[in-house]
């Protein structure tokens, strides 16, 4: 697949930032995050004329998500002076419905305007590239610094960048732009921000680290709650029970396995909050892996659903800022193993239409490497809002067990 570019610019928001917006907060989740980027990727069987209306609808969009065209100044604020955001044209020689059928990141990656953490050095949060194909296909794909945006974030950028581009406008700056300091204080001290997690960078691993994608049809979920025999249980309970399973007998006998899972907070707090809003408003909460040897689903999905039920309004005002994420900086720390998942099915990823019609596929995935003792997942849900499709990041060796556990070979649509 070659890769041919055409053209790089800026786009800057439309209306300039008012002085009394400039500052952007961070909160103590926005700065204790790894310092990563977000690859998003959204393919369409069809593509544009010109680029002319998405570049336009672009900074109307960036208007109103205007942190997003600013620049990290420290690590309390982001400095809203409307830098812009990158944005590249690339021609792709390729079929892309091949990319498709079996994706590849280190393909995929390709496709980026910036590499992974390549986004981390420059100046901006935010960059986007459009790839016509020669088969006649088009992919527009984006990077976003987390620091400025979980996976809701850069989902609810990209959606509403859609809606703008056909004419459907109903954004309101107070619903992007939160500040959400007053329940998360940002931590002052950066001599102790630089010894958390993430130390802005993330551990190196020694081991050889693989990145795969399972797809769980439909069908094969409703299968999987009949076998965990509860109904109730939601299609991200269910493979996650699956996979914390098939990781558990992958594991090494004697070690220590934390699971911590994202929740995303913008549901579950009182009032709600807009879906659109910006930022990293997630909690992270663990648990043990389980020591029997035994594989018992439901008791699985039944200790992830008791988890994610404990996120509330409540408990989150108490919890912050000793609570839940704290504990799985600690956790990161001592734990041997540590299984981190998000679970991102409820994002609507396949509303993101230009006005071409819906995307063929969708997703954000990175190669994001934890380390030699660590996993990584997300989920998504399929095109058809049903199935689920998993990305799993974890070493070679660990992988080739994964993949020949039982339940994995039964439920999986490889």
């Amino acid at each position: 697949m070659e890769v041919h570019i055409i053209s790089r610019e800026i786009v800057k928001p439309s209306s300039s930032t008012p002085s009394h917006l400039r500052t952007y907060k961070l909160s103590r989740i926005d700065q204790l995050n790894f310092d990563i980027s977000l690859p998003a990727f959204f393919f369409y069987s069809s593509a544009p004329k010109n680029s002319d209306h998405l570049k336009k609808s672009l900074s109307e969009t960036l208007t109103y998500y205007y942190p997003f065209a600013g620049r990290v100044r420290d690590h309390l604020t982001i400095d809203c002076d409307d830098y812009g955001v990158s944005f590249i044209q690339a021609s792709i020689a390729g079929d892309m419905s091949k990319l498709l059928t079996r994706p590849d990141f280190d393909l995929l990656e390709q496709l980026l305007p910036y590499k992974q953490h390549e986004l981390l050095t420059s100046q901006f949060n935010m960059a986007i590239q459009l790839n016509y194909f020669s088969c006649g296909g088009f992919a527009i794909c984006a990077c976003f610094k987390h620091v400025i945006a979980d996976a809701s974030a850069a989902v609810s950028f990209m959606r509403s960048w859609s809606r703008i581009a056909c004419g459907d406008n109903d954004l309101k700056s107070e619903d992007v732009v939160l500040d959400f300091t007053s329940i998360v204080p940002p931590h002052q001290d950066q001599s102790v921000l630089s010894t958390n997690i993430n130390s802005r960078e993330l551990p190196n691993s020694s081991t050889e680290i693989v990145l795969k994608r399972f797809v769980f049809d439909g069908s094969k979920i409703a299968a999987l709650r009949e076998k965990i025999d509860n109904q109730s249980t939601t299609r991200f309970e269910a493979v996650f029970a699956l996979m914390w399973g098939a990781a558990t007998a992958a594991k090494r006998d004697g070690e220590k396995f934390v699971a911590s899972i994202t929740v995303d907070l913008r549901k579950r707090m009182k009032p709600r909050l807009p879906e659109q809003c910006i930022g990293n408003l997630f909690a992270v909460l663990n648990s043990d892996f389980p020591t029997e040897k035994a594989i018992n689903y439901n008791s699985f999905a039944g200790k992830i659903h008791e988890l994610i039920s404990m996120v509330n309004d409540e408990n989150v005002r108490k919890a912050f800022p000793n609570g839940w994420l704290f504990d799985f900086v600690s956790n990161y720390k001592v734990a041997k193993r540590n299984f981190f998942i998000s679970g991102c099915c409820s994002l609507r990823l396949y509303e993101t239409d230009f006005g071409w019609g819906k995307p063929a596929w969708a997703t954000l995935i990175g190669k994001l490497n934890l380390g030699d003792n660590n996993i990584f997942a997300i989920l998504f849900s399929t095109s058809d809002g049903e199935g689920v499709e998993a990305w799993l990041v974890m070493s070679k060796e660990e992988m080739a067990k994964f993949e020949q556990d039982p339940a994995v070979i039964a439920f999986t649509s490889f």
